[in-house]
């Protein structure tokens, strides 16, 4: 092998170090997603609140749902398409005018629904793909997502490591599994009210109109954001 392919060789292990993510950073950024998942916020009370009407199973399909969403704001981030978002008025009010009204959507399901119709009746009317598509539209839907990603992942890239566009993708991708990882763990623990649920027909009422109303409560929250 002659001196220049050496060099070759040389530069491209140089790249390579250089953009890994120092473990220090990752684990400072791991600690941070983590505080922000657990945090109250509109994708971790659709968990707890889906997870305890229909059960343990649809929780996690949900949160399988949101997780999926995070990577279309991983890619609007690496693009640089969330700086419309950011920018463009018209882009932001419309994003969030959808998501507003597929909660109302929500909410009005919810509120429709009766005690025949919670629980086990709702397990089997809502498909795996339904309660997956369901997370997956109440996370892209949510411009503030893209806005906070768009503010959140660049404070970990560092130039000097490496192609941002790279970095901000492997942090994306940290984060999805974190909060993975932290709403499997709402779903399983909300999903243990369901047991009572069964066993009472006032409660099975209550928990959908209070479901209804959360909803009500995020798509007001949602449509009232303004961009940052």
């Amino acid at each position: 092998m002659d001196s220049r392919a050496l060099d070759r060789q040389a530069r491209t292990q140089n790249q390579s170090v250089e953009s890994m993510i120092p473990s220090d950073v990752l684990l400072l950024f791991v600690a941070a997603s983590a505080a922000l998942a657990v945090s109250p916020g509109p994708d971790n009370i659709f968990v707890l609140t889906q997870s305890a009407m229909h059960g343990r199973k649809a929780g996690l399909l949900v949160t399988l749902g949101l997780c999926s969403g995070l990577l279309a704001h991983i890619a609007a981030v690496a693009l640089g398409v969330a700086a419309l978002l950011q920018t463009s008025a018209i882009a932001f009010t419309a994003l969030k005018i959808v998501g507003a009204a597929y909660l109302l959507y929500l909410a009005w399901q919810a509120f429709r629904a009766g005690a025949t119709q919670s629980l086990s009746a709702a397990e089997a009317s809502l498909s795996a793909r339904s309660l997956y598509v369901r997370g997956i539209v109440m996370n892209v839907t949510n411009p503030k997502v893209a806005v906070f990603f768009l503010a959140f992942l660049p404070q970990f890239v560092d130039p000097a490591r490496g192609a941002p566009s790279i970095q901000i993708i492997t942090l994306g991708v940290v984060f999805m599994l974190t909060a993975l990882v932290i709403f499997s763990g709402i779903a399983w623990g909300a999903s243990r009210i369901g047991t009572w649920l069964r066993q009472s027909t006032r409660a099975q009422i209550a928990i959908n109109r209070l479901a209804g109303t959360v909803f009500v409560l995020l798509a007001c929250r949602l449509a009232l954001s303004r961009q940052a």
